[in-house]
């Protein structure tokens, strides 16, 4: 049965859209106004800026040593993304498709790692990378994300790997395969849209991690963006216009990440949701 709106009905949806997007995309207008504003380094209390200028990204990168913190936080987004993804896919095969003692308990325990909170294994972290002389290092943090990526990759990859059929598998035995052949042919290109969910995951939460770097790194040359966009904030005064330029360049390459991966991303959690 078809159910027709009436026109007050509409008309009373359209403006629930717009009062919906206008809230949802005023914060991200109120970052851009006030990175071009000119007259926004210590504060701005205008919607519309004014003396339209990029001295704001010119010194969130030149004074505030930005682009050394954005490539700090590339590089450890990208070791981590596949780290985590390459042993991620390996762990969610062997846990849908081989039976081995402890199984299920190791499955649990993947579980219960996961709802832990960050904030409870700080401190046991923190003493165990110093005794590790990991601290101030890209490598000892690029090990946190991994350790903390991987219980939500593999539980995420475990559902795609699963519903792949097996009588796919078994007919790639039968022309010949072997093990490796019928994983790349046939069983990896079946959960790529699971594998860039996940990596969408890993990339977030690595690119904009804050309470680990805050910890773990104190020398500026190995600082990620997170410490970065703290360093704007002063004892006495906040440099507004530096924060927000800094903050438009963190948010653009979360924004064409999942501009790109848009489409595979929607059908990867569906997929993920319903098998």
């Amino acid at each position: 049965m078809i159910h027709r709106t009436s026109p007050l009905g509409r008309v009373g949806i359209w403006c629930a859209t717009v009062v919906l997007v206008a809230f949802t995309l005023f914060p991200i207008y109120f970052m851009l106004t006030t990175a071009f504003n000119g007259q926004a380094t210590s504060g701005t209390d205008a919607l519309l800026p004014k003396n339209l200028t990029f001295d704001n990204f010119s010194r969130a990168l030149g004074d505030g040593n930005f682009g050394r913190f954005m490539m700090n936080s590339a590089i450890v987004t990208v070791v981590t993304v596949l780290f985590s993804c390459g042993i991620a896919l390996l762990g969610a095969v062997a846990m849908a498709r081989f039976q081995f003692r402890f199984r299920t308990t190791v499955l649990i325990m993947i579980l219960v790692v996961q709802m832990l909170p960050a904030e409870a294994l700080l401190i046991p972290l923190f003493l165990q990378m110093k005794d590790l002389q990991m601290l101030n290092s890209l490598f000892g943090l690029i090990l946190v994300y991994v350790a903390f990526s991987l219980p939500f990759a593999i539980w995420n990859l475990r559902g795609f790997v699963a519903a792949v059929p097996q009588e796919l598998e078994e007919a790639a035995y039968l022309d010949g395969c072997g093990w490796w052949q019928m994983f790349r042919h046939v069983l990896f290109p079946l959960v790529v849209p699971g594998l860039i969910a996940t990596s969408a995951f890993s990339f977030v939460m690595a690119w904009e991690e804050f309470t680990f770097a805050r910890t773990f790194i104190t020398n500026e040359p190995t600082m990620t963006v997170g410490i970065g966009l703290f360093r704007f904030f002063g004892q006495n005064t906040n440099d507004w216009g530096g924060l927000m330029a800094a903050s438009s360049l963190v948010t653009l390459p979360v924004m064409v990440v999942f501009v790109l991966a848009q489409r595979r991303l929607g059908a990867g959690l569906v997929q993920g949701a319903v098998k």
